[in-house]
């Protein structure tokens, strides 16, 4: 019914900067919160930033000033802009959207695919 796009992950070095992108698509009637939670090999999955439609934001401590959440709500997609980028990076990057869909307008968490994102040298 409604479905989340992520892009931007890849392999960059120690230092380097990404992008990633998700953009929802489907049966929208709006789109709430959305966020970026990412998930390393033995690990809980954690939140990394989320952002309202209002633009909002909240950051995890980690990524406190080396990452920028924005949106674009015109075209349902959210962006994280990650600089200065740490081994400890290293992760799943997920995308997560709050809708409310078709006529009903029920809320729904929506979960994209995942993008990796390695942090190497």
């Amino acid at each position: 019914q409604v479905q989340l796009v992520e892009s931007g992950g890849g392999l960059v070095q120690p230092g380097g900067s990404l992008r990633l992108s998700c953009a929802a698509s489907g049966n929208i009637f709006s789109i709430n919160v959305m966020g970026w939670y990412r998930q390393a090999p033995g690990k809980q999955r954690e939140l990394v930033a989320t952002i309202s439609t209002e633009g909002l934001t909240n950051y995890a401590d980690s990524a406190k000033g080396r990452s920028t959440i924005s949106r674009d709500n015109a075209n349902n997609t959210v962006y994280l802009q990650m600089n200065n980028l740490k081994i400890e990076d290293t992760a799943v990057y997920y995308c997560k959207a709050h809708v409310r869909v078709g006529t009903t307008r029920y809320n729904y968490i929506y979960w994209g695919q995942g993008t990796q994102v390695t942090v190497s040298s």
